[in-house]
């Protein structure tokens, strides 16, 4: 027998994100979560998964300023859940809207979730709330667009060297990644935030198309920041 209760004016449930796709098939280097990222975006706008311009698209560092983010589902993890305390992480995160609704879609080649996983899931599984104090491990999130992100960002890797000039992580095979304009390293502009570069919600949400170093948000607003940016 037919259903016709959305004939009749209810609403449609959402479409289910799509199918899970082979992470290997990416670029990844364990430890240069910034420039898999980088590369993840071009990949996506290559393949066409993307817009052509990759608009809908945003680079994201997760850090604070203690350098201790605490994340689940991480294939680095020695523990059951996944956990991991990084120092900062990147991810990829695609909006998508469909009759208005909120289909968003987070990238992240270390996690153990679905690649891509629902933004919803990501939040819910992979930042979880925490339970354990609020100062030293509070996440804060730079969001950058990616087709700012993709002209601006450059990594020479020394971040990845100890004091004696030995890698304390094998870099990428590539060469490194150096902005349009030149420069061949700003990673530190990128990981370093703080509580005091969080500003209001709706200049936030204009300022990400423009700055070079997009805009920090904490965890408590994510979900709405995301909400507001068009598909």
């Amino acid at each position: 027998m037919a259903d016709d209760r959305v004939a009749g004016g209810a609403t449609p449930p959402p479409p289910p994100p799509p199918p899970p796709l082979d992470a290997s098939a990416f670029t990844h280097t364990p430890y240069y979560c910034e420039e898999n990222v980088h590369l993840l975006c071009k990949e996506l706008i290559r393949s066409g998964i993307s817009d052509p311009a990759g608009t809908d698209l945003y680079a994201v560092f997760i850090s604070n300023e203690e350098k201790k983010v605490p994340l689940w589902y991480q294939k680095a993890s020695h523990s059951g859940d996944g956990f991991v305390l990084w120092d900062y992480h990147v991810i990829c995160i695609q909006s998508r809207r469909k009759n208005g609704e909120v289909l968003d879609l987070v990238w992240d080649l270390d996690s153990s979730l679905p690649f891509p996983c629902s933004f919803i899931q990501y939040v819910s599984d992979a930042i979880r709330q925490l339970s354990f104090g609020n100062s030293t491990y509070r996440r804060l999130f730079r969001v950058i667009h990616a087709p700012v992100f993709l002209r601006s960002f450059a990594s020479d890797r020394s971040h990845m060297k100890d004091h004696a000039g030995n890698w304390i992580q094998l870099p990428p095979k590539y060469e490194s990644i150096v902005a349009e304009d030149g420069t061949t390293n700003n990673l530190n502009e990128y990981i370093t935030m703080s509580m005091d570069d969080v500003k209001d919600l709706e200049s936030m949400a204009d300022d990400v198309y423009s700055s070079k170093h997009g805009v920090v948000i904490n965890e408590t607003i994510l979900p709405e920041f995301f909400s507001r940016l068009p598909g």
